[in-house]
């Protein structure tokens, strides 16, 4: 069985960063002595994990969103924020990757908590007076179109349905109703499943990967903040059909109202009986492990997953093998993302026929879509497969300031640029896809008229530089160098990149152990054969701006 949560290393560091402001070498050298374990490779774990500090800094902390709609949408009210408060002893401000809190864009966090980013001179107000009235951009709770479960004492009612029927009965109908991977691979859930259960030896694990960190993406916050409790039955079922004991929850640092939330299901759920010693039948346990990631992007890729489980850095594995047959501590591991272990529930107390008579045409199921960017009312979106992109704009009161349509990009950070002509692309995997880029983890991001695009491109290579983990050096090297040449070219002397840019993306791709390095620089590069005409990618054709 897996190590309980009060027993790893990173519980430890995080423990004494919250206690103490930081992991001191102090702290790091008394951890080593209690728990007989090498210095060297505490001194790995903090070096590796952005959560971690060496010295704890000014007693106050504000983190400012540098990636994606937040740039889009507050770059400037950042900059004048950092000039204004400059020089303040009783506060750091730091810029870092994406929050999670696309929908408040530009969005911030003081002392942890969560909420848009105010001016100057409210921050000032709330260090002088010591009262934090941050609005908090995730407190309104709901109940969703898929929740099954009209009341609370009806929940828990897709596993004691299914729970003393075969396995095989479960995976068939899951397979019925269509039912592909929601984190961006696609991947046939009951093969999936399938695979998990035919796999042998121990032991057997279910994980929900909740650490979604790419710009645009916060589908999954919503989904645990109004529903944990259909994630927390999806894993019970899984648990059932490998034959699993233990299932963790992987979930983002920054989502505190989400960590409350399943705290809360999770209690609720032991008390009932729906966890415990008899979840999966009589003298058949499962429970549930909430770990808190200590940050990184690349922890959402599941094999780096498995290595901070394990007390490692995470950096990802090579692969084969695949978790489904040696996953956590070697044993059978089914990791599924928070919206496809919510359908899965669904799935299962509405029946596969309901499922796929939801969505369009030959479209199966409804799909949560993530939309920021320049529109009026950035949300979540529950919307039938098929529906269009212009739809989903719509839906969102259309695009804000006037704006007209310049570019989407449809599932995340890692999928490349469309243009308007696209927009009425149905929202799946195949359709958008065959359009030239991606679903990805569904997160569509809107920029409008009058953006620099290029600007937005260089963001987002930007950000994958920023979140290698540095094990393979193409991934490491090659983001890298793409930034700098694209920065060059925007920035000091324009010149002819195209090529160059193209044949390093192609290398990337060919040669980095995770998707991370393989999509680097691929809006980038994309973007560029794209947008021929676009004006803000001059430069990098080797032109000025505004150049013919």
């Amino acid at each position: 069985m897996s190590k309980p949560v009060t027993d790893r290393l990173l519980t430890a560091l995080q423990a004494i960063q919250e206690s103490q402001g930081a992991v001191s070498d102090t702290a790091l050298k008394a951890l080593s002595q209690a728990r007989s374990e090498p210095l060297y490779r505490l001194e790995g774990l903090r070096s590796f994990y952005p959560v971690f500090r060496e010295i704890a800094g000014a007693p106050h902390r504000l983190q400012i969103c540098r990636d994606g709609p937040c740039r889009l949408k507050g770059q400037a009210l950042a900059a004048d924020l950092q000039v204004a408060l400059d020089g303040r002893q009783d506060l750091d401000i730091e810029m870092v990757s994406c929050l999670g809190l696309c929908d408040c864009a530009p969005a911030s966090a003081l002392n942890e908590t969560p909420g848009p980013l105010p001016d100057a001179s409210t921050v000032i107000e709330w260090l002088d007076n010591a009262h934090w009235p941050i609005p908090v951009a995730t407190n309104n709770l709901q109940r969703l179109p898929t929740d099954p479960y009209p009341g609370v004492d009806c929940r828990y009612g897709a596993i004691k349905a299914w729970r003393d029927r075969p396995a095989e009965d479960i995976i068939r109908e899951i397979e019925a109703a269509g039912l592909q991977g929601l984190g961006g691979a696609a991947f046939p859930t009951a093969r999936k499943w399938a695979f998990t259960r035919a796999a042998s030896g121990e032991p057997r694990t279910v994980i929900c990967n909740a650490d979604e960190s790419e710009p645009g993406t916060f589908k999954d916050r919503h989904l645990l903040e109004n529903a944990p409790h259909l994630v927390i039955e999806g894993m019970l079922l899984g648990g059932v059909v490998i034959g699993a004991s233990l299932g963790v929850i992987y979930l983002r640092h920054e989502y505190h109202q989400a960590r409350r939330r399943i705290e809360e299901a999770l209690a609720t759920a032991r008390g009932s009986g729906v966890l415990g010693p008899d979840a999966r039948g009589p003298g058949l346990a499962f429970d549930i492990e909430l770990f808190v990631s200590p940050g990184g992007y690349i922890l959402g890729e599941e094999t780096a997953l498995l290595e901070a489980l394990e007390d490692r850095r995470g950096e990802p594995r090579h692969k084969p093998p695949f978790p489904t047959t040696v996953g956590l501590h070697g044993g059978p591991t089914l990791i599924n993302n928070v919206e496809t272990l919510a359908a899965v529930t669904t799935i299962l107390a509405r029946g596969a026929s309901w499922w796929r008579a939801q969505g369009r045409g030959e479209h199966a199921g409804l799909k949560y879509i993530c939309v920021s960017g320049d529109i009026k009312t950035p949300q979540v979106l529950c919307l039938p497969w098929g529906s269009t992109v212009a739809e989903a704009i719509e839906g969102c009161g259309g695009l804000s300031d006037g704006r007209n349509l310049l570019a989407f990009s449809p599932g995340g950070a890692s999928t490349p640029f469309l243009p308007p002509t696209a927009a009425d692309t149905p929202m799946t995997f195949d359709d958008l896809r065959a359009a030239g880029s991606g679903l990805g983890t569904g997160a569509l991001f809107v920029v409008g008229t009058g953006r620099s695009l290029a600007d937005v491109l260089l963001a987002q290579a930007h950000f994958f530089r920023n979140e290698s983990c540095g094990k393979c050096v193409p991934c490491r090297v090659g983001s890298a160098k793409g930034v700098e040449m694209a920065e060059s070219a925007l920035e000091h002397s324009p010149a002819p990149i195209e090529q160059a840019l193209e044949t390093l993306h192609h290398t990337l791709s060919r040669t980095s152990i995770c998707g991370l390095g393989q999509v680097a620089l691929l809006p980038l590069v994309d973007g560029l054969r794209r947008f021929p005409d676009e004006p803000s990618l001059k430069p990098l054709k080797g032109f000025t701006t505004g150049a013919d």
